[in-house]
């Protein structure tokens, strides 16, 4: 057989399309929504070589529009969740024993096929069932999965290309085999390139996956396989299911060939997979990888000497695209009082032009909340701001979902910087700002520091660099990815590794090469050539 030693395509960051008037980009995408919103769409399980369509029907609709509909699923029976474990363990053994480079190829042909013929689709798919823009779909569900297969390509080279050293007469080498068993991949519905990332980087580094997408995000996880599928990816490696979770759970976490989990949730529900992972330990022929992103009460920290207009722009762009629902979203900031009248003053002029509405119209920055159990939460927590006597709510408040789920960006002024929205992860178009003192300083670095279970991002808007290095050693452990004069989202593939810590998940950074290293099992290999004949050593001679 030929083989020899391959150098993958050098990966690049994909350029991001404008959708600006008249583009061809904008064009084709929304023809794409019109044709998308024209079907009704029957969506498969898929298990193994099956395509299932069978059990409860489920209805798919978009959020700023719940009364359209989109197309059906199906809930997916405890049977179906042990048939794609099942599927997926008879195709591991071919899987893990083709060659590196043909899954690589695989999933480079996937990263060109979206970043080609799928994009249109797979954009106009995560703008309707999950009411994203033209924009935060175009960075999400186009380039950040493109640039997530991409790299995960690279890097997966660069691990196997980590050697040991070798003494004379030696040979040491180190093999990369992939877990034994199954990977299950359970992800969310705010990111598209999440939902692809979790499956395929585990299945990459030749493991075998059983993946649940979160149920609001099923249209566009249809899309998805369809590109694996078509870009080769075998059947059995990736299965993908709809079913209950907790049903799924009391499946999946009592298989002995349970290998791994690779999650992006809240962290309750992590905390609970956790301990059900931990009560079944004796169960598993290996001790599964637990991998984990989940909440954040990423905030927004402000020195006197910040840029005024700078951080404006921050408050509105961190807090309010895509409706808070990024689990990078700022949704607490701390504001000197010297600058607070000015910096509320630009919040609110730009809050004063921003359109709210359904995603078709390329006009509206702010689309719905995700279905009626986030709206109706969100409500909650406004409707209790409104009445407590500590807060104010100096923007938005108001909410409506006759049409849609939609929630007006919304700022909750906070004379306590402990109330319940300065602390609790609320996942909406909702931020909370506390004004101090200029003289505290300190003491606003430590409610940071210490007020939220979370880690995961945050950001500090500093003109003074002495300041700006003391408020980064000071919150080294609040966040796991930190922004110096920017808002604390948008993390880039192969720039910014994502993930963080404490209540916020294990940080194995999505995006490098950290995360690809928890779906193999390194071994050892040390070869002798000469091996010694004679048991004896040179001490044991007499003088």
């Amino acid at each position: 057989m030929a083989t020899g030693f391959f150098n993958v395509p050098t990966a690049k960051n994909e350029p991001i399309k404008s959708y600006a008037p008249g583009s061809a980009e904008r064009k084709e995408l929304q023809a794409k929504l019109a044709e998308l919103r024209a079907e009704v769409r029957d969506i498969p399980m898929y298990i193994g070589h099956k395509e299932v369509r069978d059990g409860q029907k489920l209805s798919l609709h978009p959020p700023h529009d719940h009364q359209h509909l989109l197309g059906y699923y199906y809930r997916s029976s405890k049977a179906q969740v042990n048939e794609a474990i099942e599927a997926a363990l008879a195709a591991r053994e071919a899987w893990a024993d083709l060659s590196w480079e043909h899954r690589a190829s695989i999933f480079l042909k996937a990263a060109e096929l979206i970043a080609g013929p799928y994009r249109a689709e797979l954009n106009a798919a995560t703008m309707l069932g999950q009411s994203k823009n033209a924009f935060q779909a175009e960075i999400d569900s186009a380039c950040e999965i493109i640039d997530f297969l991409r790299f995960n390509v690279q890097f997966m080279t660069e691990i196997y290309a980590m050697q040991p050293e070798s003494s004379a007469g030696i040979w040491n080498r180190m093999e990369w085999r992939p877990l034994e068993g199954f990977v299950y991949a359970l992800t969310p519905f705010n990111f598209t390139a999440i939902a692809g990332n979790l499956p395929t980087s585990c299945a990459m580094m030749g493991n075998v996956v059983v993946w649940k997408p979160a149920d609001t995000q099923v249209y566009s996880a249809y899309v998805l396989m369809k590109i694996f599928r078509e870009a080769g990816v075998p059947a059995g490696v990736i299965n993908l299911i709809y079913p209950d979770g907790v049903e799924a759970a009391e499946v999946v976490f009592n298989h002995a060939d349970f290998a791994g989990i690779h999650f992006t949730g809240s962290t309750a529900v992590f905390q609970n997979i956790w301990q059900a992972i931990g009560s079944k330990i004796h169960k598993y022929k290996s001790y599964p990888r637990i991998v984990g992103e989940t909440g954040g009460k990423d905030f927004i920290w402000a020195h006197p000497s910040a840029d005024v207009k700078a951080l404006a722009v921050a408050i509105v762009r961190g807090a309010f695209e895509y409706q808070g629902q990024k689990c990078s979203a700022a949704s607490r900031a701390y504001i000197p009082a010297s600058i607070w009248p000015k910096v509320k003053e630009f919040v609110l002029a730009d809050l004063a032009t921003v359109k709210m509405g359904g995603t078709e119209d390329f006009t509206n920055f702010v689309n719905a909340v995700i279905d009626e159990k986030s709206f109706n939460k969100l409500a909650s927590y406004i409707d209790n701001a409104a009445k407590d006597p500590t807060c104010e709510i100096i923007a938005g408040g108001k909410y409506d979902k006759s049409k849609g789920y939609f929630i007006e960006p919304t700022i909750i002024l906070c004379q306590n910087p402990r109330y319940i929205t300065m602390c609790d992860e609320l996942f909406g178009p909702v931020i909370s700002i506390y004004v101090y003192d200029d003289a505290k300083v300190e003491e606003t670095l430590d409610l940071v520091n210490n007020s939220s279970i979370y880690a995961l991002t945050g950001a500090i808007f500093s003109q003074n660099r002495n300041a700006a290095e003391h408020a980064t050693k000071k919150l080294q452990n609040a966040a796991g990815n930190f922004y110096i004069n920017d808002k604390p989202t948008g993390a880039v593939v192969g720039q910014q590794p994502f993930g963080g810590a404490r209540g916020s998940g294990t940080n194995d950074k999505a995006g490098s090469m950290i995360n690809l290293l928890r779906w193999v099992s390194p071994r050892t290999i040390k070869e002798t050539f000469v091996p010694p004949v004679d048991y004896r050593y040179p001490f044991l001679q007499k003088d």
